[in-house]
Parts: structure tokens; sequence; C-alpha cells
């Protein structure tokens, strides 16, 4: 097989879905449109492809990109959400997941990988009040009106009871704490892009306000973070999971072998 390129349609809309479909098609590319059931790992996993594909949002990328990393196949991400940050960062054009397909034909890269113990993310884990509002997110997946998400914005802003949490054995009071997959450019309400996703370097953010006016971060490769209760509400790529801590945050440098588009 010349490549599989697994499809998650509720990132698209159906139209985008049968187009990227037929066009995967006419390039002799191997589709699966993931069903909810899907276990979109277990599928790469059992693939015989010469490299493996996702069509998705920056949170459907990582478990396929991990399995890529096990079995040391190439990567090919194809933009298929809303923001597409990993796709932006690594000079995908974000708007157009067509012409990603010739990434199977690309030039390889090898990019970093952030884990938390063995979790692969591509962009960033995020901890606090943000992990708090992705969640409440998730709970009202499917009412999408605006009086929800205001409502889990305010229980957000509400929250007092934050976990205990320790870097390295040292307590801190962030009230965001982010890790990043290569250093990002911020500005004072958010991050924005990464000039390079392949320094080798895992930057650690804290804002000690929900609007921080700044920053601050410390680079390394490695952090231990632990938590009272131990069990942790996180976002791992804007998408909600829990941590159990002790967990080793770390840099996994030059893992994904990374497919660019051609042209």
């Amino acid at each position: 097989m010349r490549g599989l390129l697994l499809v998650n349609p509720r990132s698209g809309t159906e139209g985008q879905t049968d187009e990227l479909v037929a066009a995967a098609g006419a390039l002799g590319i191997e589709t699966h449109v993931l069903a909810p059931e899907d276990d979109a790992a277990a599928i790469a996993g059992s693939a015989e492809a010469r490299a493996l594909g996702m069509a998705g949002g920056d949170g459907s990328l990582g478990a396929v990109a991990a399995v890529a990393i096990e079995r040391d196949l190439p990567f090919v991400c194809v933009p298929f959400g809303t923001r597409n940050h990993f796709a932006r960062d690594a000079g995908i054009d974000p708007d157009d997941p067509v012409a990603a397909l010739s990434a199977f034909d690309g030039r390889e890269r090898r990019v970093d990988v952030g884990r938390a113990g063995e979790r692969v993310f591509l962009n960033n884990l995020s901890i606090g009040a943000y992990a708090h509002l992705v969640h409440r997110r998730e709970q009202h997946r499917r009412r999408r009106a605006a009086f929800a998400r205001l409502r889990a914005y305010g229980i957000m802003l509400r929250r007092s009871n934050q976990p205990a949490l320790t870097v390295d054995g040292q307590r801190t009071d962030a009230v965001v704490l982010l890790a990043a997959n290569n250093e990002y450019r911020i500005d004072m309400l958010s991050l924005g892009s990464r000039e390079r996703l392949d320094e080798g370097v895992l930057v650690l953010y804290a804002a000690e306000r929900l609007l921080p006016l700044r920053w601050t971060e410390r680079r390394g490769t490695r952090f231990v973070l632990e938590a009272s209760p131990p069990r942790l509400r996180a976002a791992v790529d804007g998408e909600p999971c829990e941590l159990d801590t002790p967990v080793e945050l770390h840099i996994d440098p030059s893992a994904l072998r990374l497919l660019q588009p051609t042209g």
C-alpha cells in the first residue's frame, strides 16, 4: 500500500470529506473515514502502508503520529480542522487539505514531539484554567449555543479549587501552565506560532492570571509534574484528557518523520 490516510469526518463538512477521499483515491492513496467506534491508533498500527496520514484537527493528529513513530514510518499531516496549528507551524497550507496530499510523495524532515509519559503531543499540553474550559466544552459538545459556551467560561472564572501543582518539586501558583513542543512566539493574551519544530526544547509557560500581562517560561528537555489530588485534568493539543501524576513531561527530539507537501 502506497499510504493510508485516516480521515476524521467530524473535522470537516460532509462535502469536504467526500472531496478529500476522492482526491486521495485519484492519487492511489487508500483512505479510511473514521466511524465513531473506530480506534485510529489501532487501525494505523495494523495497516500495511509505507506512510501513515491523518486528516483532522490538531487533536486528531497525535495518536496516528505516535504510531508512525513506533513503527518508524513517515507521517503525513492533512489539515482538516478549524485552526490547524501544527500544519501552519510545519509550513503546510492550513486551508488546503487536498494540496497536502502531495506530501505522500514529498520530502521527509525530522521534527520533535513532546510527551506526557508516553502520550505524544505535537503542539502543547495545557493544565489549569484553559484545560478546564476544554473539558467543559467537550461536555457541551452537542450543545453549541452561545449560552453554553458562556456558562463554561463563567464556571472557569469562578473556579477556585485548582489542584496544587509542583514542577520538579517546586510549588507553582500558575492559573495556566502550558508545556510546549518547542518555543512559541507569544503575546499578552495567547500563544502565537513556532518558528522551529526541531530545536529539541520543551518550554514550560506559566501565567498567574487568566488574561496574563506576561508569561514566565522555563526551557529544558524534561520536567516532572505532580498534583494533589494526583489525577489531573489536562488538554493535549486542544483535546481533553486526564493524567495520573507524577508524570514526566519531556521532549523527544527528531522523533517524527514528517513528510512535506511538494510544490
